[in-house]
């Protein structure tokens, strides 16, 4: 009976050693898997706005918007002049012509508020267009670079708290963007 406990005590060992071994197995091959890993970070507005496309699009879009403005200046003008003119006018004016003025007054001003919120649902849509265009396009110019790069991600930039400047491929995303889409 002896000899028997002798031989277990061994095996027990054995076994815990194994068992032990077979439980710290997965976080030895996580650490040679987690090597493997490596992860790119790009600032995707930075990326995005940097482009040629972009910033030419902008100055049509700047150029369209400040016409605009000048419409709108005039239009703005024109309800301020109907505004005074029965401001002056409102002592001396027939009660039926002042009402009609009046009632001018407030459609032309209602106009203009519907047309300036017109425009500005336009712009908005079609900056939203411009900018989702580029995206779109600069997607596929970042998976070319992660498969390039060999890399197993790309984050945006704005959700990490740190990374290493090298993985930084903003400027260089930008830089193949033009390259690619002249």
């Amino acid at each position: 009976m002896n000899r028997t406990g002798n031989n277990i005590a061994p095996i027990w060992k054995m076994v815990l050693v194994l068992g032990l071994a077979w439980a710290l197995l997965p976080f030895s091959t996580t650490q040679a898997r987690a090597a493997d890993v490596k992860i790119g970070f790009i600032n995707m507005q930075q990326a995005v706005s940097g482009t040629q496309e972009f910033k030419n699009a902008l100055q049509k879009f700047k150029t369209d918007f400040d016409e605009e403005k000048k419409r709108i200046a005039l239009k703005e003008k024109r309800v301020q002049n109907l505004l005074e003119e029965i401001n002056k006018q409102s002592f001396v004016l027939d009660p039926n012509l002042k009402k009609k003025k009046e009632e001018r007054f407030i459609q032309e001003k209602k106009d203009l508020e519907r047309y300036v919120q017109d425009r500005n649902d336009e712009f908005a849509r079609k900056e939203q267009e411009i900018t989702n265009r580029i995206l779109k396009k600069m997607m596929g110019v970042i998976q070319k670079l992660g498969k390039q790069k060999n890399l197993t991600m790309i984050l945006e930039q704005k959700t990490v708290f740190y990374s290493d400047a090298s993985a930084d491929l903003t400027q260089l995303a930008t830089e193949t963007y033009n390259r690619v889409h002249k």
